[in-house]
């Protein structure tokens, strides 16, 4: 909106300064920023801690009698809700009459034919006063400044030397871990980080929500002395491996990765692709079975991901394939399959089909709230869709930014892309080129808080990274680990970073996105 990007001749001022795009505070060096500072100070806590006040003034009790006269909060008296109903004036003589008159005594006067229109003119110009709803105080709003005093607060790390590393797992199997999904969410029937290793075995281990405040749903004082995640007692007593292994053959070319898994949001089912009759599938993870088989790609599926889950379960699932397309599928969490009828003999059909691409698919990712798919194939730029098939736009990548293989997109409409050579570049969802660097490793993991706001990465050199997504400033190195990072996930309190290595092993990392948040650096 502040950006005349279709170049339209919108006149010369008086200066002779061309009408262009809206002209920005110094603080503000492109739109971008403008719109990203304003949104920080409107979610800030000094606002948050001011909220309930503005509430009193414009809904509550400081909007009209004695309370607003104090507040300095009146209005004229023709803006109030009820003093005036322009509807109700129906008689036609009313509106006629030629000439002002009013019966001049403190309290009633006769309605003349330009006082409607003065009326009228009045509330097309000023408004109305909304209704107001609360003859009380409205209760502030509970905050971080107030939260940062209790004890064991989630919020505000009081102790910054807090251990980074709360603890690692190490699994019988040496096979790297390719894939974390942490649905640690207390209301589940198993909290667990499902784990899928390389040689395709997966494992199930109980989360327990140890950090909290008291009192807190999922906190527990008997819980408190426990690590986070407990190890799948079927792989750490190697008594149900069978439960846990998927033997189905996958074609030999396909490159086992974090994109070929991905877990439901209720941890009972695993998606699995790469199989050579072009299929993906569905396994319990309760019991190891194959469930569904779906079919629909006319080549290798190499791909998979999904959204953000509905009430309910449901969910977008997408699929990748070398046949250069993606398939946009749903899948429903109340008959845990892809589809809707649970009793049809006839395979799921794809709500979209998802084409533009000239390659292989390798990447991608899908946000419901936005409506977007966008995705990355072995060698060209990535491509945005909406969920009903459109392509909206190509994410043209700077120069040598040719191979993206990871993607990762915020409900705020950022979409990092991580290129081949540890390139990164950060997109709007309009295709604008916000941000990019090189690093120096070949990064194997990215992920986004769930504000959007910071970018964790993970790679080869066993290294965790914590970025300003923005602008990619650096704000936290972890300390190395003794093996290459494969796979991360956040626990759902953003709390808990657990990452997959290529040893074989989960390590659990602390991680408090507020102590890089520009208000606690500069009040706590």
């Amino acid at each position: 909106m502040f950006v005349n990007s279709n170049g339209y001749n919108l006149g010369v001022r008086e200066d002779e300064v061309v009408v262009n795009d809206v002209d920005l505070p110094p603080w503000a060096k492109k739109p971008e920023d403008f719109v990203r500072i304003n949104r920080m100070a409107l979610e800030s806590e000094f606002v948050s801690c001011q909220l309930h006040q503005w509430i009193d003034l414009v809904f509550g009790y400081k909007q009209r009698g004695p309370e607003a006269v104090r507040a300095l909060n009146v209005f004229h008296y023709l803006t109030y809700e009820g003093s005036v109903n322009l509807d109700s004036i129906t008689d036609p003589v009313l509106r006629e009459i030629p000439e002002a008159y009013f019966i001049r005594d403190p309290h009633t006067f006769l309605l003349t034919k330009d006082f409607i229109k003065a009326m009228e003119a009045q509330i097309q110009n000023f408004g109305q006063t909304p209704s107001q709803l609360l003859i009380e105080p409205h209760p502030p709003r509970s905050s971080a400044m107030h939260l940062c005093f209790l004890p064991q607060s989630p919020l505000m790390f009081k102790d910054q030397m807090q251990q980074d590393v709360i603890m690692v797992l190490k699994f019988p199997s040496n096979s790297p871990v390719t894939h974390v999904a942490a649905n640690t969410l207390p209301h589940l029937t198993i909290p667990a980080v499902v784990t899928v290793t390389c040689s395709r075995l997966f494992a199930v281990n109980r989360w327990h929500n140890t950090v909290g405040l008291r009192g807190a749903p999922g906190y527990s004082l008997d819980q408190a002395h426990h690590l986070p995640i407990e190890m799948d007692p079927l792989i750490a007593n190697n008594s149900g491996v069978n439960k846990r292994q998927i033997t189905d053959l996958v074609d030999q070319s396909i490159q086992i990765n974090a994109h070929c898994f991905v877990v439901t949001a209720d941890n009972r089912y695993i998606l699995i692709c790469g199989f050579w009759d072009k299929s993906f599938r569905v396994y319990s993870t309760e019991t190891g079975k194959l469930t569904q088989i779906v079919f629909g790609h006319w080549d290798v599926v190499t791909c998979l991901a999904r959204s953000e889950s509905y009430i309910g379960g449901d969910c977008y699932i997408v699929s990748g394939s070398r046949d250069a397309t993606l398939l946009l599928w749903y899948w429903s969490g109340r008959h845990h399959i892809i589809g809707d009828n649970p009793n049809s003999s006839d395979y799921p059909a794809p709500r979209a089909v998802l084409t533009g691409h000239d390659h292989e698919v390798v990447c991608v990712s899908v946000c419901a709230e936005l409506g977007l798919v966008i995705s990355g194939a072995k060698e060209g730029p990535c491509l945005v869709h909406t969920i009903t098939g459109d392509l909206l736009r190509a994410l043209e990548g700077p120069e040598n930014c040719l191979f993206p293989r990871l993607i990762s997109v915020s409900s705020e409409g950022h979409c990092i892309i991580y290129y081949e050579r540890g390139r990164f570049s950060n997109f709007s969802i309009n295709g604008k080129l916000l941000a990019q660097m090189e690093i120096n490793d070949s990064t194997r993991a990215i992920l986004l808080s769930s504000d959007g706001q910071n970018l964790v990465t993970g790679g080869d050199n066993g290294v965790v990274e914590v970025w300003q997504a923005c602008d990619f400033k650096q704000l936290y190195i972890y300390p190395g680990c003794d093996a290459g990072i494969r796979a991360m996930d956040l626990s759902h309190d953003q709390r808990t970073l657990i990452t997959g290595m290529a040893s074989g092993s989960i390590v659990a990392f602390n991680i408090d996105f507020n102590r890089w948040h520009y208000e606690h650096q500069n009040r706590y």
